[in-house]
């Protein structure tokens, strides 16, 4: 495992993926936070919040992770190299699992710039320094447990097809299904109301409040569990 980690990342980082993937989030969620009018401006909110930032966040990773999983195992099947993968004295599970940890870092050190989000909100309080930390440090868990499922659909979309362009859309629909589909259910129809908890953002919402609930983290381990697992399943057969 810890093999196929190092090379996941060597290749994210001689390559322009990993470059890109973090120049993408960081500038694009600092047009729509501190420059596009809209309902994510912080500027126009009046009040120092980052509640915007984990509100457009989740759809920026709805697209972005896909695009950083895609060639997980889709291009080993383009170039040839999947069937030497799999011979190698490692499991199937530990291959996955080093794909995914090489994902969840690259993921980390690109949430690491908006930082300076909190630093400037913290600045813009009234007084300096008067925003709440605990529900920031909350909701920043919950992105980074949110992007652990994403990453596991995606290596998962990836293993199934060798064209990459493929496993991206069918990444991102994965991703979106679960992130608003029940949700939507739920709010079409209240006799489905159950269907919310099926959802990714109704836990997801739960923990940016600040809430770790035994429920809320044990849906966002066992999600990404189930992917990963049936992505080692799949490659087994």
């Amino acid at each position: 495992m810890l093999a196929i980690f190092k090379r996941e990342i060597n290749t994210f980082f001689t390559s322009p993926i990993a470059y890109l993937v973090m120049a993408l989030f960081t500038v694009i969620t600092g047009l729509f936070l501190w420059v596009f009018k809209g309902p994510y401006n912080i500027i126009d909110s009046g009040f120092a919040s980052l509640s915007p930032f984990f509100e457009l966040a989740p759809w920026i990773f709805v697209f972005l992770i896909p695009a950083l999983t895609m060639r997980s195992f889709a291009d080993e099947r383009q170039l040839g190299t999947l069937e030497t993968l799999l011979t190698k004295p490692v499991s199937k599970l530990a291959i996955v699992l080093g794909k995914y940890a090489a994902g969840f870092v690259l993921v980390f050190i690109t949430l690491l710039p908006t930082v300076l989000y909190v630093y400037s909100l913290s600045m813009l309080g009234n007084p300096p320094g008067n925003i709440d930390l605990g529900s920031i440090m909350g909701s920043y868990l919950g992105l980074l447990f949110l992007a652990g499922a994403f990453l596991a659909m995606g290596i998962f979309a990836s293993s199934v097809t060798s064209n990459q362009i493929i496993a991206f859309i069918v990444a991102a629909a994965i991703c979106f299904a679960f992130l608003y589909l029940p949700e939507s259910i739920a709010l079409l129809d209240t006799s489905l109301g159950w269907m919310g908890s099926f959802g990714i953002k109704e836990h997801f919402d739960s923990i940016s409040r600040g809430v770790l609930s035994f429920s809320d983290l044990s849906y966002f381990i066992s999600l990404s569990a189930f992917f990963i697992v049936l992505t080692a399943t799949y490659l087994k057969k």
